[in-house]
């Protein structure tokens, strides 16, 4: 069954998290992604992880999250030999993507400019901390410093908590998406003017990019957004609430809402208080509220009371840890986790798919691969027989 992507080749020079997240939603739509790694090591992401990720092999857990349907081709960009196999594969590739630090591309002879000269439909994605340009593009990028940097964590956690991160890597994996979005955008714009061009996007970029609520506030009141815990910034109720065993989130953002709300908890005379009579009053008086709606709901279960806010109308859920998402039936009927069979590691789980295609679904090809795993199978496919550097150990020495 043909992918979304069928027929496009892919050459993945990243690392880590944010540039494999993003090379990996493009194998899993179908991209041929042949991964460029360091004979000498491999991806950073094979030997990153402390006590239970290490695996049975050679690669500990994280690198097995962000490089199924890929290849492995080993290359040292330093040597000569290196260097002249790498340009053989760009000639052949539609897409090349990177997230080394600016310049660096540009040292070992493997940037957009030169190699478009003589590839002029190639498409090459650069994902970086701070973007190519601008006074912080030589700053080293890490998704901490792009959340912290971005604003993220001044809005992240409780009123006068300690600075807190969110629990996800959250610019690593927006810059992921919005690189795979740029390449998808590019290769549309190919098929009209018949020429690539360069995408350039960062942690921090993406950072930002998702500040849309933050930014409405700014700019439109003049104060500068601050921590609000799981509350909305301009809607209540809509947070997490304490029940009898648990915490349970809702939304009655409608007046329809907020009335079946007050039903539902036994509280009717809420919906007549002037204090809560209309969002913006509602918003005034949230540490009220919380208590009013606390109080009621610490007389029941979590389920019971998600079971009678939805029968109501009121949208409503369980708040829930990784244990329990990953044993929920409705995770497992989106087939949201696939078994992949690994050389090495035998069966391992990974994500499934969360865009589902009716035509062309997507599926798990490959497995992750090991380190260098495919580098004769790709030099023979590009017709590679320049002698040395058409193994898997051209060019060994020291990466950048």
């Amino acid at each position: 069954m043909t992918l979304p992507l069928d027929g496009i080749r892919v050459v993945d020079l990243t690392q880590v998290m944010a540039g494999p997240f993003c090379t990996m939603l493009l194998a899993d739509m179908g991209a041929n992604v042949i991964k460029v790694e360091p004979p000498d090591r491999g991806d950073l992401s094979r030997l990153m992880g402390g006590a239970g990720m290490r695996m049975k092999g050679d690669d500990n857990a994280p690198f097995l999250a962000l490089n199924r349907n890929k290849r492995s081709v080993c290359l040292d960009l330093r040597t000569d030999d290196g260097s002249k196999v790498f340009h053989a594969l760009a000639a052949t590739a539609d897409v090349v993507v990177e997230n080394f630090r600016p310049g660096v591309t540009e040292r070992l002879g493997v940037d957009y400019d030169t190699l478009s000269k003589t590839h002029e439909r190639l498409i090459y994605l650069s994902i970086s901390g701070f973007g190519q340009t601008g006074p912080y593009a030589d700053r080293p990028g890490f998704d901490l410093i792009a959340q912290a940097m971005s604003g993220i964590m001044s809005v992240t956690g409780h009123a006068g908590g300690a600075p807190t991160k969110a629990g996800l890597p959250i610019s690593d994996l927006a810059a992921g998406l919005y690189g795979a979005t740029g390449v998808l955008a590019a290769l549309l714009a190919r098929e009209r003017t018949g020429r690539g061009q360069k995408v350039d996007t960062s942690l921090f970029e993406a950072a930002v990019g998702l500040s849309v609520w933050e930014s409405t506030e700014y700019w439109a009141t003049g104060r500068t957004p601050t921590p609000c815990g799981t509350a909305h910034r301009l809607n209540a109720p809509y947070q997490a609430f304490r029940t009898g065993d648990g915490h349970i989130v809702l939304a009655a953002l409608t007046p329809e809402q907020w009335t079946n709300l007050c039903n539902v908890l036994n509280r009717a005379g809420l919906a007549d208080d002037s204090r809560f009579a209309t969002n913006e009053d509602r918003m005034a008086h949230l540490t009220e509220l919380v208590d009013e709606i606390e109080g009621a709901l610490a007389g029941g279960t979590t389920d019971t009371w998600v079971d009678r806010l939805l029968g109501a109308g009121v949208p409503a859920g369980p708040l829930r840890n990784y244990a329990e998402v990953f044993t929920d039936e409705h995770t497992r009927a989106r087939e949201m986790i696939e078994d992949v069979e690994h050389p090495v590691e035998g069966t391992i789980r990974t994500l499934g798919f969360p865009v589902k295609l009716s035509d062309t679904p997507l599926r798990v090809r490959r497995p992750p691969p090991l380190l260098g795993q495919h580098t004769d199978e790709v030099l023979e496919e590009i017709g590679w027989d320049e002698g040395p550097g058409a193994d898997a150990d051209a060019g060994r020495g020291v990466e950048p």
